[in-house]
């Protein structure tokens, strides 16, 4: 069976209103990328260097990550030798299986939430990556599973931040537990740990700061509320998801790097990837970092905040080709 046949199979399995989400989400990645390496092979009946040179600054360009790209253009070459590719279209399911790889990796991509009591996420990012949105976001789509959630507004230095949460609280129907602009966030944390065990909530989502007005260091404020969460309750924080906006691309990655290294992050989430041509992004963070992808904004309604699926992402991306593959096989039958 042929990839595009197994991955339509796999996606059909999945529900229709998600599918359609991470289509309409990664149409303009679609049009940047996919339809520019249809172009190419159309153009390009052989594979010779040309031909590679050209895939390589289609694949830049969608900010899929040089390191990535060498990766993958080698592990291309290779296959071409291995199944005697002579022809450029063959190779278009070959790199849709090679993305897939790429996207899975290793760890879990599923929320890490507690075995019992109460889960704790804590969000951690740069200021302007849209890290209060996804927490309204999240709060909405735990509470439609019927769970109870509890905000905490531990970024009392960006102004405006405070009364952010408190909008998105408001609007799903959840409190969110504060104090003064400028007050210690690790003090927050406190009173929303005492506030969730008190309530009984199941979840707790932590906006933390993505910069300080004065000296000390970030990683030493978000570190000392670690320490907060932990002697409240020992397993948390269960995730600390780094939020990164899609559309910054090679920037995204950069800030992964610093967050990554320094403060224990255990998953990330893409923003805003319905707004840029360089949804490639994805690819070149899951296989630099080796940090999984947990959840992708695919747009501005509340319910466009979607768990991340590597199958629905490659599918997403090869629609056009996946159709035309069926259409092709309908005509021979």
């Amino acid at each position: 069976m042929s990839f595009f046949k197994r991955l339509k199979e796999s996606i059909s399995q999945k529900t229709e209103a998600v599918t359609n989400k991470f289509k309409e989400g990664l149409a303009k990645t679609r049009t940047a990328f996919v339809e520019r390496v249809e172009e190419l092979i159309t153009r390009r009946k052989k594979i010779d260097e040309a031909f590679y040179e050209e895939l390589e600054e289609i694949l830049i360009g969608a900010d899929v990550g040089v390191n990535t790209v060498m990766q993958l253009i080698d592990e291309l070459r290779a296959e071409v030798k291995k199944r005697k590719i002579e022809n450029a279209a063959e190779l278009q399911p070959v790199l849709s299986e090679k993305l897939v790889g790429l996207l899975k990796g290793e760890g879990d991509r599923k929320l890490q939430m507690a075995d019992s009591g109460m889960t704790v996420i804590l969000f951690v990012g740069v200021n302007g990556v849209g890290k209060t949105t996804t927490i309204g976001k999240l709060a909405h789509k735990f509470k439609s599973e019927g769970k109870s959630v509890l905000l905490a507004a531990g970024d009392t230095f960006r102004a405006g931040a405070i009364e952010q949460l408190e909008i998105w609280g408001q609007r799903v129907g959840v409190d969110v537990i504060k104090q003064e602009a400028g007050a210690d966030p690790a003090a927050v944390m406190f009173d929303a740990v005492q506030a969730a065990k008190q309530r009984n909530v199941d979840v707790l989502l932590c906006d933390t700061a993505g910069r300080l007005q004065n000296k000390t260091n970030l990683m030493e404020e978000l570190n000392k509320i670690f320490r907060v969460i932990q002697r409240e309750v020992p397993s948390a924080p269960h995730e600390v998801l780094l939020v990164l906006d899609a559309a910054t691309g090679q920037n995204a990655l950069s800030q992964a790097k610093l967050f990554g290294e320094k403060s224990g992050v255990t998953g990330l989430v893409l923003t805003k990837l319905d707004g840029t041509a360089k949804g490639g992004i994805v690819i070149a963070i899951r296989n630099e970092l080796n940090l999984p992808v947990k959840l992708v904004g695919l747009g501005e309604k509340m319910d466009d905040l979607q768990e991340f699926d590597s199958e629905q992402f490659v599918h997403a991306l090869f629609a056009g080709l996946i159709q035309s593959a069926d259409e092709e096989e309908k005509a021979e039958a």
